[in-house]
């Protein structure tokens, strides 16, 4: 529906013929096999590092961007890049797709069929720099380093008119919009969206006759003076219907502000256009820029739309190739605690990651993991509920099944007392282990706790707690020490009988051991795990169970965002994210079931969804706004190697 209703505006404006119009719509992967226009291929020598700033002032306007200045040895030329997505959202470059890691067309008021623009590429281990070297010469760019800030003054342009297309759907009750603003030569932009509005900054000024024509001026009040005496003056008559959406339009100095809202069940699209120069806004229900982008090797950026029967749903995804430079590894919130929770974008920097996605469940209010979490062979936290889990090694070997962990704490005296819990938000009756992993002290969860502390494999201490003490009694210790080679024997719901049994069984002195094995047992063999649930596929078919994993039905009856994992037959694993179908709500569980098997994936597992999706790539959110994205506990992150 929307591809016909771009094709057909698109040709209005334009004026290209069918045949033209089908060369732009094919997949922009042939791109990255024409020459470039401006920019050569990057050299392959060692490039130096001179300096990297973290701030981009373009025309006096300041903006968090990363940038960088290296030197090719061998070569006295400097050359700067700006990372890809900061050169994105301060200039208004659009990243087409690309089969070359080192080379990267964008449009920028250019033709991407018949002038591809191309940027060389600089990879480090968390981001991708643009070298906008020889773009800035070609622009009229000048540029200066001060300080950790890039500062970027292009040449003046001017906003000489605005035009508004609009057709129906076939429903006739859809109706897309397309403004379009002519300049006068190529300037930077940017483009935010608040709620339903969207504000678009142009370096340029608009002419007067324009803002005459978006801003009329009210009319005089009558005075006594005209032949109309008060209070009766003439009525004006009123100025003839604009066509399309109502723009609110200013200038200030050099910027020309355009605003505009979004109607509901729409999403805008900004991109520019050469001969003459154009800023296209296009308002439509599918307005996502389809592209698929091998963003470093062994890491495959795509985004699409994919139908499911009448919906069509806009799914973003990486491609992750284990057995390339690429590793896989939990990331969680807090590096010195598993209490507490930070928004992906903020893991991803923490630790230093190219990639991530929100993975585990979690408690909101205790912050808490509610699921596994396995790194390096350790369980930072143990699974519950039988649910699924994904597990996978460093030689690219993957497995997603359900997932139990069995432990048992043996004693000196004979006893096998069993572990409900490892580190977990999941709240039991029984034993619960609380390691160095889940921080420096314990404080307890519940109201009356018998905390056992264990270090160097022997029972030092054994203390008791309790939120509601007898009347004068002393107040009970509410912070308990983990230490660093043991670890704390938590009882809960200590009953008069379980506390006896166990004081001789962990008396002071006691020598005591764990024994720990999953069920199934394979999942021993992976290093690495993380649980969510439930299970989506696997061998290709659907095996969606969310009853017999324990989901209430509120979750499973949700329509929402969903984030996703799997593998594909190449043995690849891949992350996805999926927002709102078109004009609706986003996938139910079979939804997401379906387009994990559309994208190829042949076993997948479901993760936290909801607000909750998260995809980040190279510093930004790719799926979603960052302020539209809620706190998480622990996701995934991609680890890289960067160029030599």
């Amino acid at each position: 529906m929307v591809s016909i209703i771009a094709i057909s505006l698109w040709m209005a404006i334009s004026g290209v013929k069918k045949e033209q119009q089908l060369v732009l719509a094919k997949p922009m992967t042939v791109l990255s096999k024409q020459l470039p226009v401006v920019v050569p291929k990057p050299s392959s020598a060692r490039p130096k590092l001179l300096v990297q700033g973290t701030a981009l002032a373009v025309n006096g306007r300041t903006w968090p961007a990363l940038w960088s200045q290296w030197q090719v040895t061998g070569s006295q030329k400097v050359r700067i890049g700006v990372a890809d997505w900061g050169l994105m959202q301060t200039i208004g470059v659009e990243l087409l797709s690309t089969w070359d890691s080192t080379r990267q067309p964008v449009q920028w008021f250019s033709e991407p069929a018949t002038e591809p623009l191309i940027l060389a590429s600089w990879l480090t281990n968390q981001y991708r720099y643009l070298d906008i070297t020889d773009l800035a010469l070609e622009a009229g760019w000048q540029i200066k380093v001060d300080g950790t800030t890039l500062r970027i003054n292009s040449p003046a342009a001017t906003v000489n008119d605005i035009q508004q297309e609009e057709e129906s759907g076939s429903d006739k009750q859809t109706v897309a919009h397309r403004i379009i603003l002519d300049l006068d030569r190529p300037t930077p932009w940017q483009v935010s969206q608040e709620g339903a509005l969207l504000t678009l900054q142009i370096d340029g000024v608009a002419t007067p006759s324009l803002l005459s024509r978006y801003n009329p001026k009210p009319p005089e009040p009558a005075t006594e003076n005209q032949e109309f005496p008060a209070p009766f003056p003439p009525i004006p008559p009123e100025p003839p219907a604009k066509p399309g959406l109502p723009l609110k339009i200013e200038t200030s100095q050099d910027l020309t502000i355009i605003r505009v809202d979004i109607p509901s069940g729409l999403r805008p699209r900004v991109w520019s256009l050469s001969s003459p120069y154009r800023l296209v806004i296009d308002i439509a229900p599918e307005a996502m820029v389809e592209r698929d982008i091998i963003w470093a090797p062994g890491l495959r950026y795509r985004q699409q739309i994919l139908s499911l029967g009448t919906s069509r749903f806009p799914v973003v995804w990486l491609e992750i190739n284990p057995r390339q430079s690429v590793a896989l590894r939990p990331i969680w919130g807090n590096r010195n605690s598993l209490v507490g929770t930070a928004p992906l974008i903020e893991q991803a920097k923490q630790w230093q990651v190219a990639g991530a996605i929100n993975a585990g469940f979690f408690n909101r209010n205790t912050q808490l993991p509610l699921g596994a979490i396995r790194l390096d062979g350790r369980w930072l936290s143990s699974p519950i509920l039988n649910r699924g889990a994904i597990a996978w090694n460093d030689t690219g070997e993957v497995k997603i099944g359900h997932l139990s962990l069995q432990e048992i704490l043996n004693t000196s005296t004979g006893e096998h007392l069993p572990i409900v819990s490892v580190n977990s938000g999941y709240v039991q009756s029984g034993f619960a282990l609380h390691t160095s992993e889940w921080g420096s002290t314990y404080n307890p969860l519940t109201e009356n706790e018998t905390i056992i502390t264990v270090q160097n494999n022997q029972v030092i201490s054994a203390e008791a707690f309790s939120n509601t003490p007898l009347p004068n009694a002393i107040p009970s210790k509410t912070s308990f020490p983990i230490p660093p080679d043991g670890y704390l024997v938590v009882l809960r719901d200590n009953s008069g009988s379980q506390t006896s049994a166990i004081a001789s069984a962990l008396a002071i002195g006691n020598v005591v051991t764990l024994e720990s094995y999953s069920v199934p047992a394979e999942f021993d063999r992976y290093p690495h795990i993380v649980g969510a649930g439930p299970v989506l596929l696997q061998n290709g078919k659907i095996v969606l169970d969310a009853k017999g994993e324990q989901f209430r039905d509120s979750f499973i009856n949700e329509s929402a965002h969903r984030s996703a994992i799997g593998t594909t037959t190449a043995g690849n694993i891949v992350i996805v994210a999926v927002g709102n179908r078109m004009a609706g709500l986003g996938p139910s569980l079979n939804e997401i079931a379906e387009l994990m098997r559309l994208i190829g994936a042949v076993d997948a597992l479901n993760l936290d969804g909801g607000s909750s999706t998260s995809l980040y790539l190279g510093g930004q959110l790719i799926n979603r706004a960052p302020r539209s994205a809620a706190r998480v506990h622990n996701g995934l992150g991609i680890f890289i190697q960067p160029n030599p």
